[in-house]
């Protein structure tokens, strides 16, 4: 159903004689603009600002409490801290939670997260990365709502805003703490703006920093290297597809490996293993909608849009993430939570703009009628899902009570953390951490004796722990510990033999 060979609804069809003039009931010139360069002068910012900025505080908000309340659902939003942290006090970005001395740009490969340093210096929290991501999206609300409305007029770019903003791609994304992917957001949505709006230039330049966002993205920039070339700029989409490839072969086969202490890119075995079993890549080919869940998340995905997002070229740019996705053994990767829908909210949103654009004067009355309405439906399914997403908690009260007897144990176990101390913890405490202290993964700090470790008794483990302080001592038999602190499920223990002179992984001036 992809039209490569449309690129608007400004002709005429069989028996149909050109447009002499407005008639009586033509638009004014403003309320339907053209998609040429002077268009985005026709049609007004603020609007877009205004739902931007609401938007923003939507996600942040939620962002806030979650934090707040210790409901970080990963490691992740401790692990960019690190990294951010890092990069504000100009150092290598090492990541302590992954291993001591872990040099993250061996695992993904994403430098633009250093652009959060200066935000970092003026608020040196997870709290500021969190905001950035919050606005990150909402910068994408922007870009897709405005072109929107460049594109068909009307109050289909206010519809799409709101359709764009609560999608299940984003809102996830928000529940999941902050991820690198939130650059990609605005970028691609301005690669899409670009390719919509005839900017074949500056779609070239918007998708160059795609690749320093994350390693898979490479793929990415070369499908829009060949939609250029499909759309007659030939030489542009021939360039920048071999750019797009050679910067996912030379990152995923040289720069991460290099960086990596394994000297490998370890997340080859999320397509090649099935825990322990291996997998053949034709396997993986054969099974890549073997599941239900994975059904799902494509029916949802193009859903959204009430399926107007296949109407449109633009659509072939979510083929590589979701191939690697389908792909993956890993089932975190197939459904429709976490992060990982995220950067395709963006393009499918612009994609059912064009879908509308080009079926508006199909010559098949159903798709035509259709075409008229598909902007408000996607809108009605977005606001009608957002029941079921994260975002609907922001309508509970218990969301915004963070003095709840848990929070405040919490609490009490961060003050009995000296700041400047080494602490082995789990995910409750991580990202309350990592501003200030040097913070390992519990269990996954062998030979580092930290001077605390710090755990959530209702964490989850596999096995409950009976005694903190003989967990401690079997994490790290070379050192000794006493409790130092218990309330409510949390535990913290410090360390009261002498630090050892030689400590994996930290390395002292």
């Amino acid at each position: 159903m992809l039209e490569l060979n449309k690129s608007g609804t400004d002709r005429s069809g069989p028996g149909r004689l050109p447009a002499q003039g407005p008639g009586p009931d033509a638009r004014p010139a403003g309320d339907v603009p053209r998609t040429g360069d002077g268009a985005a002068e026709r049609v007004p910012l603020r609007p877009y600002l205004v739902a931007g900025a609401i938007l923003c505080a939507l996600y942040f908000l939620y962002a806030y409490f979650q934090y707040s309340r210790f409901g970080s659902p990963s490691w992740d939003l401790g692990i960019f801290e690190q990294e951010v942290r890092a990069y504000a006090g100009f150092d290598a970005p090492v990541v302590d939670i992954k291993g001591p001395g872990y040099l993250i740009l061996g695992d993904h490969f994403s430098p633009i997260v250093a652009l959060l340093a200066p935000l970092y210096w003026l608020w040196p929290s997870a709290e500021s990365l969190l905001f950035a991501q919050a606005a990150l999206f909402a910068l994408g609300a922007v870009i897709v709502g405005r072109t929107t409305q460049q594109l068909l007029g009307g109050r289909s770019g206010i519809c799409v805003t709101v359709a764009y903003g609560l999608s299940w791609g984003i809102q996830e994304a928000v529940k999941a703490d902050f991820h690198e992917i939130a650059f990609a957001v605005p970028l691609l949505a301005l690669v899409c703006r670009a390719l919509l709006l005839k900017r074949y230039t500056a779609a070239l330049l918007w998708s160059l920093p795609l690749v320093l966002v994350k390693e898979d993205l490479g793929a990415t920039v070369a499908v829009v290297g060949f939609l250029l070339f499909v759309y007659g700029r030939r030489l542009q989409g021939a360039l920048l597809a071999a750019f797009g490839v050679a910067a996912f072969v030379v990152t995923l086969m040289v720069l991460i490996p290099a960086a990596s202490s394994a000297g490998t890119y370890d997340y080859w075995q999320k397509i090649d293993k099935n825990g322990e079993q291996d997998v053949s890549m034709l396997d993986s080919v054969l099974g890549v909608l073997n599941s239900s869940v994975k059904i799902e998340m494509l029916v949802f995905l193009i859903g959204i849009t009430a399926f107007m997002a296949l109407r449109s070229p633009l659509t072939l740019l979510i083929v590589p993430t979701l191939g690697w996705r389908l792909l993956s053994q890993d089932s975190n990767h197939w459904g429709m939570v976490w992060h990982y829908s995220a950067i395709l909210m963006p393009v499918l949103f612009l994609a059912l703009a064009d879908g509308v654009r080009r079926s508006r004067d199909s010559h098949r009355p159903w798709l035509a009628s259709y075409a008229k309405v598909a902007v408000p439906v996607a809108a009605a399914i977005a606001v009608a899902m957002t029941q079921h997403l994260p975002l609907r908690d922001l309508l509970r009260p218990e969301t915004y009570r963070t003095d709840d007897a848990r929070s405040q144990a919490a609490r009490a176990a961060l003050d009995a953390i000296p700041a400047g101390a080494r602490v082995e913890t789990d995910i409750t405490l991580m990202a309350h951490l990592t501003s200030d202290r040097t913070v390992y993964w519990v269990g996954g700090a062998p030979g580092t004796a930290p001077d605390i470790v710090a755990i959530n008794l209702d964490f989850g483990w596999s096995r409950p722990i009976q005694d903190p302080v003989a967990y401690a001592q079997q994490l790290h038999p070379e050192a000794s510990y006493r409790l130092k602190h218990r309330g409510g499920s949390f535990v913290v223990m410090e360390r009261t033999s002498p630090e050892p002179a030689e400590i994996q992984g930290v390395h002292r001036d």
